[in-house]
């Protein structure tokens, strides 16, 4: 779609097609924008249509997460404490983005800091689902992939710390891959959980997702985890002869039959394409909710301690002592699900406790990844459901952590082992899309995108979009 949309851009006005796109989202009931950047996107377009400058992305309009730097767009995180932020540097991604001749449109909504499934948590208001309304995006990246749905921007990026990037594009019915730990620089990218959170793609194909990422990955000397890429286009080699995993622990209890019949449907029709599939065991993966958020909390409450009101964000009319300031500003600044993540993440690094959960829970995201490294002797990729279920109402699940939390019990693991993993649309459930996980080893994404492009050729749910999107 991207690179039609590209050429149609080249022989048309990039100019028009950008004022559509804003005029069609100053009319939405989706919320899937925290602010936009009309002016200088339009006068970025008015540039393309006078020089029809190159690129990959040349001329085409792209959302970004609002936990993403851009240079002169406000950056708030959908939090309180962040309102009126506006960054003087861009992430290496925009700055990858630009160089490709892409426009920056706007930054969309999220859950707050990143912490969510469902966009519910944000300042801003919740994202709606773009096939029915009364339905939550998924999270923390809803916006953005609420916007790709309901035909608000072509393509955009969020990113996926447990299954942020995931999860929405499981929910809203598109194309969403997080790489491999250290694929894409996390310059910019404002920290929740650094060992955990890359910068994905969201797109309504997997080849534009594999051109995103051909564009925003590679070594970046700010960002010392990063590395090199491979190239991520012409992808036409199919999966005959692949092995793809099947884990017992991905299916069963809790999951959605409709859901559950869906994936395997797409693993029976991957062996009709030529590839093969065998049982494969995780067994740790009982384990890794419980890890996942003791990590995640602990390097949220140390990333989180910066936004004090002295030295960043929100800052009340009065000053007091030291520790009233602190307390207040942070009080009016968070909300409640970022406060219960920076307390629990306290408590777990304070002293007494810490090796009783934290380094408990390193102990165990050891061996969730060689879970994986075993099974990945065996098989070239795993399958799996993106999400246990469609998504739920707004205010369904909110009110108790516990249910929101284990949604992200197939989207977890493969954040704390750093393998890469994508969802794209396999099925659907009265109306609602759901979503096929393809998770491969580390740095495997040319494999696990081939795959996942076969099986989007060979069927037709990647066609299928809401009526708001008609």
């Amino acid at each position: 779609m991207l690179a039609k949309l590209k050429e149609q851009l080249l022989s048309g006005s990039a100019e028009e097609y950008l004022q559509g796109l804003f005029d069609r989202i100053e009319h939405s009931k989706l919320n899937a924008f925290n602010a936009l950047a009309r002016e200088s996107a339009v006068s970025r377009a008015r540039e393309f249509d006078r020089q029809l400058w190159g690129g990959a992305l040349a001329g085409v309009p792209i959302a970004i997460k609002d936990g993403i730097s851009t240079r002169g767009i406000e950056t708030t995180c959908s939090s309180r404490i962040l309102r009126g932020y506006i960054p003087p540097y861009d992430a290496h991604v925009i700055e990858r983005l630009k160089a490709e001749g892409a426009i920056i449109m706007g930054k969309t909504n999220m859950d707050e800091f990143a912490m969510g499934t469902s966009t519910e948590t944000s300042c801003f208001g919740p994202t709606r689902n773009p096939w029915d309304l009364d339905r939550v995006p998924g999270g923390s990246s809803g916006g953005s992939a609420a916007a790709v749905a309901g035909g608000e921007a072509p393509c955009a990026l969020g990113s996926d710390t447990g299954g942020s990037v995931r999860c929405p594009a499981s929910f809203c019915g598109v194309v969403g891959l997080k790489p491999t730990y250290g694929l894409v620089s996390r310059y910019g990218l404002i920290s929740y959980a650094n060992s955990l959170e890359q910068i994905g793609p969201l797109t309504t194909t997997v080849e534009d997702t594999a051109l995103l990422l051909d564009v925003i990955s590679g070594h970046d000397p700010r960002d010392t985890t990063s590395l090199e890429k491979d190239s991520y286009l012409n992808l036409e080699e199919g999966v005959c002869g692949l092995k793809i995993g099947v884990p017992d622990e991905y299916f069963g209890e809790g999951v959605d039959p409709l859901v559950e019949k869906s994936v395997w449907e797409a693993i029976s029709r991957m062996e009709e394409l030529g590839a093969s599939w065998q049982k494969v065991s995780l067994p740790h993966t009982r384990y890794a909710l419980a890890s996942y958020y003791i990590i995640a909390m602990s390097e949220a409450s140390s990333n989180l301690a910066r936004f004090d009101g002295l030295r960043y964000g929100h800052r009340e009319a009065e000053d007091q002592d030291w520790h009233t300031t602190f307390s207040e500003v942070r009080a009016a600044g968070f909300g409640k699900e970022v406060q219960r993540r920076v307390l629990l993440g306290t408590y777990a690094l304070s002293a007494g406790y810490y090796g009783r959960y934290y380094l408990k829970a390193l102990k165990v995201r050891t061996l969730i990844k060689e879970d994986f490294q075993r099974a990945f002797q065996e098989v070239d990729l795993i399958a799996s459901p993106t999400m246990p279920f469609p998504a739920f109402k707004i205010g369904e699940r909110i009110a108790d952590p516990l249910t929101l939390y284990m949604a992200d019990v197939f989207t977890v693991p493969i954040n704390l082992a750093g393998v890469p993993a994508i969802s794209l649309p396999c099925g659907f459930s009265q109306g609602l899309p759901i979503g096929l996980q393809l998770i491969a080893s580390h740095f495997q994404e040319r494999l696990m995108l081939r795959a996942a492009l076969a099986y989007e050729e060979a069927t037709p749910y990647h066609l299928q979009t809401p009526e708001v999107a008609a």
